[in-house]
């Protein structure tokens, strides 16, 4: 198929150009727009008890969590002073009639309650809530924000919450993304050049990588039609895309490369790349798409979204790499090495391979893969051991949300929540909203409604309950029911009733999430659900974690499946996956060590907070172990295609690697560069996820291309392309393996079958459709 692919794109490469070109135009202009198509939200799994908890108090109660928080304080004095209290309660007022808001409660307005006053006295909390789904109140905050941000003389305001914090995280990412992509791009284009040695050639991977970007916009607005899609997938989207364009760009065109060396015509060359290298492109591309598109069994939009973008950014750098671009490399020919700033060397055939097989002999891969093979017992357990000890944090991994201390410290709404956090007995806005429905008239059920309230209140780490019967502290009433607490019950839908719990302890953190299992199983007069901070993250885990292991199954599954087909070996899918989830262990253990245990706080510019963000890692896994396979792939094919030819494990380990050990390290320093680029960001858990990443994909393409494989590849010798006889028969008729082809075959042999597959009668042998006078002057076509 591919044959036929390769022959109908060289023969019709113009007109393929131009389709591509009306078809960029098409992306770029309805693909272009997609942001605003986009949600901020989607972090939530909507079969979740928080979640359904959380829609009965907004639905049925109309009392839903604060989501913004103003942080009033005193320039004189305490805020029970008469100018201060004054300055308090018409903030209050004036907030409560601010468009978007529907609710408002302060310090003041509540009776001076104790816990929305500083330890100090000076300071005071207003507490808000802005109606409408994420994206709504990501609308209305930043207006909110610039209205109540203000000094006066009497008070200084401040604006944090939920609201705030997030509209801030979103802002930072942007910033540093488009910083990160303008510093970058230029040094990947540097980098392009330097490692193409052509202007001309190092272009093609960048114009690959624009056309996946705008062709996966496309498709992320025609999804965002029927499904909610997060905006952070864009993020995904430029990285990868210009990533994987690279990774693929570089070994179709060394490809191209290689076969011109060999002698082989232009359109011969192009013929007998997409056969290899479009070959492998394509494989690598399937099990990379496997490992991203595992994300849809998880029930949250945010990470969902991951799997529209990078399955579909995958396909497009896919198809662009097999299609466009050996159109392109069929209409540039030699005019590849154009503007090049290397010496010009003898370029005839025999001259070339020549310099080909000394270099490969003498090559510092080649030596390497035989370094090693002379010692691979060593190697394997030196470099095995070090990654098992790297990994070794990993195993106290703890797992928590995002929340303020992700932001730089001198962000406003970051100095706000440090304050609360510090100067306030309790968490007013992570506390806990505890549903009771179906209780029947509450009126009647006054008794049970205290004395649940009282067992709340008693619990560890509980500052406060609020309830329809008044308000309770430490196992006691402090205040009375009235007018205030009346919002706490309804006779709607067969009598409910809820209590706020305000806790005492971080709501993001171990602590918080003993909270939510003590309310959760404590032994009540109704049965209740539990929403809020804490139990969002109780539930996020549940959620992720009980997804894990069917996601595992899909990646696996397809992975060895995929390299079955290709390879026709039970050992080498195998060993592929292992060696990645051994190299991935190394860099998540890294990642707890550093971020979750703060080693390089202070070098890396984060706040520390015990814990990593429960998705990032799933993120992580899924890409990182899709790059690996893309390279394990890329180097297994050339090992693959080696030894078909000559038999001879040891040799084809060899020339594998030195064939590929350049392109791989050359493509990973190149995506590392986009990596490591999100990696300065203030955000902490982009800058994990940058980090991490640029870490997963540097060791992989050192640690375990240039030892471990070669090692184990040592040690198993012919058994790597062993099967049982059922499974071989079954390769031999369903597998993708290509025949060897000698080094001089040309595009007749090629039509005429010597390609391993027969061509049609009714297919037209003459490809002169659209030649020009460039076609004769280099001999493209012939």
């Amino acid at each position: 198929m591919l044959t036929r692919l390769a022959i109908a794109v060289v023969r019709h490469r113009r007109r393929t150009l131009l389709l591509s070109l009306v078809a960029f135009i098409a992306f770029a202009a309805v693909g272009g727009g997609v942001a605003e198509r986009l949600s901020s939200g989607g972090f939530e799994d909507p079969g979740a008890e928080s979640t359904k908890a959380q829609k009965l108090v907004d639905d049925v109660f109309g009392a839903p969590t604060p989501n913004v928080v103003l942080l009033v304080t005193a320039k004189n004095g305490s805020v029970d002073d008469g100018a201060t209290a004054a300055a308090g309660n018409a903030l209050t007022q004036e907030i409560a009639a601010f468009d978007g808001v529907d609710q408002a409660a302060s310090y003041w307005s509540l009776g001076n309650v104790p816990p929305l006053k500083s330890k100090t006295g000076d300071k005071a909390l207003v507490l808000a809530h802005i109606a409408g789904d994420e994206d709504e109140v990501d609308a209305r905050i930043e207006e909110l924000s610039a209205h109540f941000t203000r000094e006066t003389a009497v008070v200084t305001v401040g604006v944090g919450g939920f609201a705030e914090v997030f509209r801030q995280v979103g802002l930072t990412i942007e910033h540093d993304l488009a910083r990160a992509e303008g510093v970058a791009l230029p040094i990947t284009l540097l980098l392009l050049v330097f490692v193409f040695g052509s202007a001309v050639a190092a272009g093609l991977p960048l114009a690959i990588g624009v056309v996946s970007v705008m062709g996966t916009f496309f498709v992320l607005f025609v999804i965002s039609q029927v499904t909610q899609v997060s905006i952070f997938a864009l993020n995904l989207t430029t990285a990868l895309g210009l990533g994987l364009a690279i990774d693929y760009s570089l070994f179709v065109v060394s490809r191209f490369r290689e076969e011109l060396r060999k002698g082989r015509e232009v359109a011969d060359a192009v013929v007998r790349t997409v056969e290899t290298a479009g070959r492998t492109v394509v494989f690598s591309a399937l099990t990379v798409a496997a490992s991203l598109a595992a994300l849809l069994v998880f029930p949250l939009a945010f990470l969902r979204s991951f799997a529209y973008a990078g399955t579909a950014v995958v396909a497009v750098a896919a198809i662009a790499s097999v299609v466009v671009l050996p159109a392109i490399l069929a209409s540039l020919g030699h005019r590849i090495d154009a503007l090049s700033f290397r010496r010009r060397r003898n370029r005839t055939p025999e001259a070339q391979a020549a310099r080909a097989a000394r270099t490969e002999a003498d090559g510092f891969w080649h030596r390497q893969a035989l370094r090693v093979m002379r010692k691979p017992l060593a190697y394997a357990v030196s470099v095995t051991l070090l990654l098992v000890v790297l990994g070794l944090p990993f195993f106290h991994i703890r797992f928590g949300l995002p929340d303020d201390r992700v932001l730089p410290a001198d962000l406003s709404s970051r100095q706000v929540q440090d304050t609360i956090r510090g100067d306030f007995s309790s968490q007013e806005a992570g506390a806990a909203e505890v549903v009771a429905m179906g209780i029947g008239d509450p009126s009647t059920r006054t008794g049970d409604i205290a004395a649940f309230a009282t067992r709340l209140s008693s619990l560890d780490g509980v500052a406060r309950v609020d309830a329809a019967t008044g308000h309770y502290i430490g196992g006691q009433q402090v205040l009375p029911g009235g007018p205030q607490t009346a919002r706490f019950a309804t006779n709607d839908r067969g009598g409910a009733t809820y209590f706020h719990v305000v806790p005492s302890v971080e709501p993001v953190s171990s602590e918080g999430e003993r909270l939510v299992s003590a309310i959760r199983d404590l032994d009540g007069p109704f049965a209740v659900q539990v929403s809020g901070t804490s139990a969002r993250l109780v539930d996020a885990k549940a959620s992720i974690f009980g997804r894990i292991p069917l996601a595992a199954a899909i990646i696996g599954l397809i992975t060895f499946a995929v390299l079955f087909l290709m390879f026709g070996s039970l050992l080498v899918p195998l060993k592929a996956v292992a060696l990645n989830l051994l190299s991935l262990s190394a860099t998540f253990g890294a990642m707890v060590w550093i971020f979750q245990d703060g080693h390089l706080a202070g070098a890396l510019d984060f706040t520390p907070t015990g814990a990593i963000d429960t998705t990032t890692p799933i993120l992580m896994f899924c890409i990182a172990f899709g790059l690996s396979m893309d390279y394990e792939v890329f180097l297994l094919s050339r090992i693959k295609e080696e030894h078909d030819r000559t038999g001879d494990n040891e040799h084809s380990v060899a020339v594998g690697l030195e064939r590929t050990g350049r392109i791989v390290t050359a493509a990973a320093a190149l995506l590392s560069v986009v990596f490591i680029a999100m990696g300065t960001s203030g955000v902490s858990f982009i800058k994990l996820f940058g980090i991490g990443l640029t870490m997963a994909v540097l060791m992989d393409a050192t640690l375990i291309r240039a030892t471990l494989v070669p090692a184990f590849m040592r040690l198993a010798g012919e058994a790597n392309w062993w099967a049982p006889a059922p499974l071989r028969r079954f390769y031999e008729r369903f597998g993708f393996s290509e025949s060897a082809q000698d080094d001089d075959g040309d595009l007749g042999r090629a039509l005429a079958g010597g390609y391993g597959l027969a061509v049609p009668p009714t297919v037209d042998l003459d490809l002169d459709v659209e030649r020009d006078e460039d076609d004769v002057a280099e001999g493209a076509l012939r």
